[in-house]
């Protein structure tokens, strides 16, 4: 069993009532990824959903979760005959740390027109892209291979540009096929872009963070990008694309953050 499956356990503690264990396995500085913990809600509500297509997963960080003993409480909001849409709440020590939505189709459905006016991002080759390498309690550079693009990897080395912007490849260590609750994973892996323009000198935690499943990725790579434009009374956007290496779109996100320098 692959290190994000096993992190991904959860036990049952009745109908709509899960125990797990928040690993430090996928941990930026220390403090478990979002979208690992995006999954780990999303996967409780998966197991209870008539319907297993992943569509839409929004989540609110209300509170800093941590490494440890987690309950995930679940329920079913919405019923339609296209959607079930459900509702969770990650809580550690009597908190409640994480509220989050999916919404769940049933897969089955006409694909309907596909039709793209943007194409996925240009990369360099990746073995000369910079793979970020595992530095302390950024765990999740350890288990997951993220390659910048070399055009906005100069912030290691104090060269800034203008834009706001990251963009690159990504795969598991261990060649892990990705699947939907991993593409929630994937597509919170990167960087903040805001660095590429100001450095790794600023705070950026997560408010909010909505991704949207399109396709399920075909490869085990995938190429990705992030964008934000605008920084205004202490918050930014992040705008995402994950493609899969075929030029289809596996997922767009958009996250809601706190941009705050660091003193000093």
């Amino acid at each position: 069993m692959h290190l994000f499956d096993q992190d991904m356990t959860l036990a049952e503690t009745g109908p709509l009532s899960f125990k797990t264990n928040v690993s430090r396995n996928w941990s930026i500085n220390g403090n478990p990824n979002g979208g690992y913990l995006m999954a780990l809600v999303a996967g409780a509500m998966e197991k209870r959903s008539g319907k297993k297509s992943l569509l839409i997963t929004t989540a609110a960080y209300l509170a800093k979760t941590l490494p440890g003993d987690a309950d995930i409480l679940i329920e079913n909001i919405n019923q339609s005959a296209s959607f079930e849409r459900w509702q969770a709440r990650l809580i550690q020590a009597g908190k409640e740390k994480i509220r989050a939505m999916a919404t769940f189709a049933d897969g089955t459905t006409d694909p309907g027109e596909r039709h793209y006016e943007k194409n996925p991002p240009e990369l360099a080759a990746k073995d000369t892209c910079m793979q970020i390498p595992p530095m302390g309690e950024y765990t999740v550079y350890k288990n997951m291979d993220v390659r910048l693009d070399p055009q906005c990897a100069g912030w290691f080395s104090g060269s800034l540009v203008n834009v706001s912007e990251h963009k690159g490849w990504i795969r598991f260590v261990g060649d892990r096929p990705f699947d939907a609750l991993s593409v929630l994973l994937a597509a919170d892996a990167f960087p903040p872009p805001v660095f590429a323009s100001h450095g790794m000198t600023a705070w950026v935690p997560t408010i909010e963070f909505s991704i949207n499943i399109r396709n399920l990725p075909q490869t085990p790579w995938l190429k990705c990008i992030f964008r934000t434009r605008f920084i205004t009374s202490g918050i930014l956007e992040e705008d995402g694309e994950v493609w899969d290496e075929t030029g289809e779109l596996v997922a767009v996100s958009r996250q809601i953050a706190q941009f705050r320098k660091k003193s000093g």
